[in-house]
């Protein structure tokens, strides 16, 4: 199987890497990956990670909900209830920080299509990325969306998109400063991008350690907090404009890494421990499991 061994922290370019945890992944293989951290500016990843096809074959889950939709067991029941309200937030969201009610959105990651055809229905001309040929054909048959593959993102012009989202994708994505480089040309000068991934820095991660699931190896290669993907956005000429936290998360995460240290009573320790995260990001919203991140293009001092 090929490996990916970071030998140069991504973010900073260091070389001091430690080992920080062992994890495993409780979703398909059941075997253990070693996440390190940077020692210079702490950014953490998975090492020894699979890429290309070698990687596919970790996604080939039933219970891979944003690729299969599927609604098996109480956990997933929740995602999708908590999902179908979401949908309407990140709508808003989008119009409120792009300060518009329509343009040209791309949805990178895009999944089975739920929030590209959100968007749609309320007036944007949306174009669709989703590696995964399961999650485009749903789209297409659900939504009648025609997703591209992500052999696409090179396809576009320069300055095309007013506004591109990458819902919990970034964490996904073996070429992070190409695709950060090639998310700055495709956004227009006035665009805004906007990310969210899980939080490394938050309550439940705290918790849970090892077996948090947002670590979710070996498909999560980059474990971001919100001082190193402000980091990113700089190192590639954006600057963060607002942050949000995801306070739902917390639930859906929590009941998963309860799952994963297989302890009775998941459902119910997994919502005492999300109402204990929820309290938590009140008081501090960098700490919520999940965090937004709006980052527009930095202006050229003249």
């Amino acid at each position: 199987m090929d490996k990916f061994i970071v030998k140069a922290c991504p973010q900073c370019s260091g070389t001091h890497l430690k080992h920080v945890m062992t994890c495993t992944d409780f979703y398909a293989s059941g075997e253990q990956f070693e996440l390190h951290s940077c020692e210079d500016c702490q950014f953490t990843f998975t090492q020894g990670f699979p890429t290309g096809a070698a990687m596919d074959r970790y996604y080939e889950s039933s219970d891979y909900i944003s690729h299969s939709d599927t609604k098996k067991g109480m956990m997933n029941s929740v995602y999708h209830r908590v999902r179908a309200y979401m949908l309407g937030r990140k709508a808003r969201l989008v119009a409120k920080e792009a300060r518009r009610t329509s343009g040209k959105l791309l949805d990178i990651g895009t999944g089975t299509g739920y929030f590209a055809s959100t968007m749609v229905k309320k007036g944007w001309e949306v174009e669709a990325i989703e590696k995964n040929a399961q999650a485009r054909a749903f789209a297409k048959e659900r939504f009648d969306l025609d997703v591209r593959p992500e052999t696409d993102l090179s396809t576009f012009a320069p300055n095309t998109f007013d506004v591109i989202t990458l819902w919990h994708v970034m964490e996904h994505l073996e070429n992070l400063n190409e695709t950060w480089d090639r998310l700055f040309e495709l956004l227009t000068d006035k665009g805004i991008l906007i990310i969210a991934v899980p939080n490394r820095a938050s309550y439940d991660a705290e918790k849970y350690g090892a077996n948090w699931a947002a670590y979710d190896v070996p498909r999560h290669l980059w474990h971001f907090t919100p001082g190193t993907i402000q980091q990113f956005g700089s190192k590639h000429g954006f600057i963060m404009a607002e942050r949000y936290p995801m306070p739902f998360d917390a639930f859906y995460v929590s009941m998963l890494s309860e799952k994963n240290m297989k302890k009775g009573f998941t459902f119910l320790r997994g919502m005492y421990a999300g109402m204990m995260a929820w309290f938590s990001a009140l008081a501090r919203k960098e700490r919520s499991s999940s965090m937004i991140y709006v980052f527009r293009k930095k202006r050229n001092e003249k």
